[in-house]
């Protein structure tokens, strides 16, 4: 059994930042569940044009308020807390933060290392077998 609180991932390597959010990776692909779990703040007004060409991601928002944009229909999608949203076609996007901070709960499959940067299209480049 694993036992993981968010207070105890904030200052240390499984939190990281970046342009307009901030993920604290609470499971990872080393901790073999098969996917990686992610508290993620955006701030807001942040803007981020994001593609996951190698995973699939289910988001959660449990508090604040933001939107998404899916590039391939054209279609802005409101976000409050009690919505998911999953990107189950790689899906091309743009998530705009909104009056206030959103906090979202975020699973991705394959697993992410916890080392990923986003590259200039948006997405995690893809395993390469080490953890």
């Amino acid at each position: 059994m694993k036992i993981v609180r968010v207070q105890d991932i904030i200052g240390t390597e499984r939190e990281v930042t970046g342009p307009g959010w901030t993920s604290r990776r609470m499971l990872l692909k080393k901790d073999g569940m098969g996917f990686s779990f992610h508290e993620t703040i955006i701030p807001a007004g942040a803007v981020l044009n994001l593609w996951y060409k190698h995973h699939l991601e289910a988001v959660y928002c449990v508090a604040g308020n933001g939107k998404i944009l899916d590039k391939a229909t054209g279609e802005t999608h409101e976000i409050t807390d009690g919505t998911l949203y999953a990107l189950d076609k790689h899906d091309q996007h743009t998530l705009y933060g909104g009056t206030e901070d959103m906090r979202l709960i975020c699973s991705f499959n394959p697993p992410v290392t916890g080392r990923e940067v986003h590259d200039e299209d948006g997405a995690y480049l893809p395993d390469t077998g080490e953890d």
